[in-house]
């Protein structure tokens, strides 16, 4: 069972990674949209093209309050939730199964 444990481990250490490394390019995204970006700018087209389907899809549950795109905040919440819930959870069950507690 500590095979299992040590997988759940690092299964969990690389979600936090990956959420952590979205969560970012969301703050990134947001920060170069008050200015006016190029956008065939490389890094601005990879930005668009990594967080449109995530924010599109939140602003269609969401629409702007008063011109203000609101979707980004909810996002960062959702990843923070699931951070500090799933990667926990999955981390403390793989801790668990590698100490034998199951």
């Amino acid at each position: 069972m500590s095979v299992i444990g040590y997988f759940l481990i690092a299964l969990a250490d690389v979600l936090n990674i990956l959420l952590t490394v979205y969560m970012w390019i969301i703050v990134i995204r947001a920060v170069i949209s008050w200015v006016n970006p190029d956008p065939y700018n490389p890094i601005v087209n990879f930005l668009y093209r990594a967080t449109e389907p995530v924010l599109s899809y939140v602003r269609r549950i969401i629409p702007s309050i008063s011109g203000i795109d609101l979707s980004p905040i909810l996002v960062l919440l959702v990843i923070v939730f699931l951070n500090r819930f799933l990667v926990g959870l999955i981390s403390e069950f793989g801790q668990r199964l590698k100490m034998g507690a199951f």
